[in-house]
């Protein structure tokens, strides 16, 4: 069975880093483009960070440019989201995505492009 594992949510105060990571297993999605977005109740799944097939380009909301680093591990069959200066407003459930394979779209930032998603991890900054 696919499936994407994200892991390394928790509370964590303000300034402070985590490191989300999404695990693969099933498929070997290193030829996928891998995702990160959020949601928060009431609201829609937002865009946070993307990184093409080939891992040579990321992508990044402007809201968290600066201050996450996303990053992909193929031989792990990982992707990481490397948060850094969190502020309350980046309390979300987290979730990772995968797109593909070998996708080439320009568009990295809509959720319906992603073929396959993990069931999320809550982050929660406190002020």
């Amino acid at each position: 069975q696919d499936q994407l594992v994200e892991s390394g949510g928790g509370l964590v105060q303000a300034g402070g880093s985590l490191r989300l990571s999404c695990a693969a297993s099933g498929r070997t999605f290193s030829d996928y483009a891998m995702g990160w977005f959020r949601q928060t109740p009431g609201k829609e799944r937002e865009f946070v960070a993307a990184v093409s097939w080939s891992g040579a380009s990321t992508y990044y909301a402007d809201s968290v440019k600066g201050r996450f680093t996303i990053s992909k591990d193929n031989p792990k069959n990982t992707v990481y989201l490397q948060m850094n200066s969190l502020k309350p407003e980046d309390t979300a459930v987290y979730y990772c995505a995968a797109a593909g394979p070998y996708y080439s779209r320009s568009d990295y930032y809509t959720a319906r492009n992603y073929d396959y998603w993990g069931q999320g991890t809550q982050v929660t900054v406190s002020s």
